[in-house]
């Protein structure tokens, strides 16, 4: 018999909010976290603006020495990871596991060491360069300090991480492989090194001098995505389970579906995230008609917003035209493998609150992206099943479905 899964903790880090509620009244406000870089200088590059978030201090979580044999992208997960256990109410013990994606892993951190190699020579690499920069070194970090000793593994699908992340650990509560799952996505990429490489791609923002205003997704006038970090982590509990606990519940998760469009390396593809929805709807045992809101990916690159908007007109017929449709990376600017969690957190809210947030900066309607994309400003709208997509270079899809839980 199949189990059901329900979301009963959450916790975030972004640009705008390192709380789930600083996050969310940013979100519904329309407020945007992207600003001129200042974690190095960023003169020389065509893009000099991110989501970098500011006011976070690991040491308000993690120990002095521990924080030293981190990369900043586990900080920022230990801190979504403890907000959402406190949020849960739920005390971690040995049988819980932890699945956590990320597109990149410990790149700050090997941007350093290669700095230091180029600098100064092989002998000042640092002993725990290895074990800081690896992308599982995240999930052991959170499972050392919590005792999470379940399930448990690293995916890494670039922009699809977060979504693949919590879709595994749904699955295995749903199949009866655990209770209770750690999982969400997290990155940390501002770095002097990993900028270059992402400048050269050209599908960045160069609007240097309009920062919050440089991501504006299915807007005519979008001229690329904006680049920023963050974490976020849910609980993930089957639902008898949470029921004895009494636990608060934010959404129940009733479909997940994952798709490669064995296409191209970085251009999306209609057919490729068709078959993700086509899986996740499925698995959700539901029809497109029963689909209140759309968590867009939405990126703000031309061929990404043009692409999604043929997918889901492809999917819903004319009903397309009458379901809300919205990104909030036009806030928070691409977090890469937090994208998927945090944009699901953000679902979590929408059918909590009954509000729609917004796409800001939407200026001019294009003729390729022609549905409700919710612009500018919050909407109140009675949510009972959100779809959430996102969509990542390697043509890999992973898609979502949340049902309010009554």
């Amino acid at each position: 018999m199949k189990r059901r899964v329900v979301i009963t903790g959450i916790g975030v880090v972004t640009c705008v909010g390192t709380s789930k509620e600083t996050f969310w009244d940013a979100i519904i406000k329309g407020k945007s976290g992207i600003k001129k870089i200042s974690f190095f200088d960023p003169t020389t590059y065509k893009t000099q603006i991110a989501g970098e978030i500011r006011e976070f201090d690991p040491l308000q979580f993690i120990d002095i020495k521990e924080v030293r044999d981190m990369d900043r992208v586990s900080h920022l997960t230990i801190a979504a990871t403890e907000e959402a256990i406190k949020d849960a109410g739920f005390k971690p013990d040995e049988n819980a596991g932890i699945i956590i994606g990320t597109g990149i892993g410990g790149i700050t951190s090997d941007d350093f060491q290669h700095t230091l190699h180029d600098l100064k020579g092989p002998r000042y690499v640092q002993p725990m360069a290895i074990p800081t920069i690896m992308y599982n070194a995240i999930a052991c970090n959170v499972s050392r300090r919590y005792g999470l000793m379940g399930h448990g593994y690293t995916v890494a699908t670039a922009c699809t991480s977060g979504a693949n992340a919590i879709g595994e650990a749904y699955r295995l509560i749903k199949h009866g492989y655990a209770d209770v799952m750690v999982t969400g996505g997290t990155e940390a990429t501002i770095s002097p090194g990993i900028w270059s490489g992402w400048c050269a791609l050209r599908v960045l923002s160069t609007k240097n001098d309009d920062p919050e205003g440089a991501c504006r997704p299915f807007s005519k006038d979008r001229s690329g995505m904006v680049i920023s970090e963050g974490a976020g982590i849910v609980i993930l509990e089957e639902l008898e389970h949470a029921l004895k606990r009494s636990s608060n519940i934010y959404a129940e998760v009733i479909g997940y579906g994952s798709s490669y469009d064995a296409r191209h390396i970085t251009a999306p593809n209609v057919y490729g995230q068709m078959r993700a929805i086509s899986i996740a709807m499925k698995d959700a045992n539901i029809s497109p008609d029963k689909v209140d809101y759309i968590k867009a990916h939405g990126t703000s690159t031309m061929l990404n917003d043009k692409i999604e908007t043929e997918t889901i007109k492809k999917v819903f017929g004319d009903k397309a035209y009458s379901i809300p449709v919205s990104s909030i990376k036009s806030m928070i600017g691409h977090t890469i493998g937090a994208s998927g969690a945090i944009e699901l957190i953000a679902c979590c809210l929408s059918l909590r609150d009954s509000i729609i947030p917004p796409t800001i900066n939407y200026t001019e309607r294009d003729p390729d992206c022609d549905l409700d994309y919710v612009p500018n400003e919050a909407r109140k709208a009675r949510l009972n099943v959100i779809m959430t997509n996102s969509f990542g270079f390697g043509g890999i899809n992973g898609v979502l479905i949340l049902r309010r839980c009554e």
